[in-house]
């Protein structure tokens, strides 16, 4: 099984990583309301003082990053390894037969869904009592 700083390391890929990492920062950036109007202003003025800083700065993070990613690109992975465990034991040939068809999209949907579970797993958080 892959790490997430080998799979981002294959030969072309980290400069693709770096721009789709680029855009969602934008994206994120962009997306902030009245009070990210000092996140934007900031934003604004970094990029304009020194064009490329952005993507450097994602590109000099990148390794950490996949390093403390892949803990969770790992339990992703594993998540789905229980579902296709029980996919296999299934009796039901309708039911086998499905989860076979739709397991190649499973990853893409899974982890689209991470930031939900993480919502959820923060809200139940904030209302636990600390131990």
């Amino acid at each position: 099984m892959s790490t997430l700083k080998e799979i981002l390391s294959r030969p072309g890929a980290r400069p693709e990583v770096v721009r789709d990492c680029e855009q969602i920062v934008n994206e994120e950036v962009s997306s902030k309301g009245l009070t990210g109007i000092p996140i934007k202003a900031a934003y604004a003025v970094v990029k304009a003082i020194k064009p490329g800083f952005i993507p450097e700065v994602i590109d000099g993070l990148l390794d950490d990053f996949a390093d403390r990613l892949d803990p969770l690109y790992q339990a992703a992975k594993a998540l789905l390894g229980i579902t296709d465990q029980r996919a296999q034991r299934a009796k039901n040939h309708i039911v086998k037969t499905a989860y076979e068809k739709l397991r190649p999209m499973a990853k893409k949907h899974t982890e689209a869904a991470i930031p939900r579970v993480a919502k959820m797993i923060a809200k139940h958080d904030a209302v636990t009592p600390p131990s």
